[in-house]
């Protein structure tokens, strides 16, 4: 199926567009980072607790580290300011978006029906 140019733009050469794969070594690392923020860790550290392989976690590291998601310091790696900050925005949006769900209709469209014309009741004119 083809895809947008504007979405072929924002594939990364993996194909990664928001993330990546569920289940990938890239995925394993990136989310035991993010969800240890607060710390930094060596390559091996990072391997003895993901159960991704020494020898992959090197590289996929420097390829998360060149999409911005990671950050590197000697031996150290972290995830990055960036990355977390993108994950705040899309927690915070999904949280605007699900207070929003719960309402019986989004509080934009009470407002706009209150200036809204049906165009069926001015057709003749």
């Amino acid at each position: 199926m083809p895809i947008s140019t504007d979405r072929f733009e924002r594939l990364g050469a993996d194909g990664d567009e928001d993330g990546p794969t569920p289940g990938t070594n890239a995925s394993a690392i990136l989310t035991f980072l993010r969800n240890n923020p607060d710390k930094a860790y060596t390559q091996s550290e990072i391997a003895d607790v993901t159960d991704v392989k020494a020898g992959s976690v090197g590289p996929t590291l420097v390829r998360l580290r060149d999409r911005g998601r990671v950050d590197h310091r000697g031996h150290y790696w972290r995830v990055s300011d960036h990355d977390r900050s993108v994950d705040a925005a899309a927690g915070q949006s999904a949280d605007a978006l699900a207070s929003r769900e719960a309402d019986d209709e989004r509080p934009e469209m009470a407002a706009w029906r209150d200036h809204a014309v049906d165009p069926r009741e001015h057709r003749d004119e």
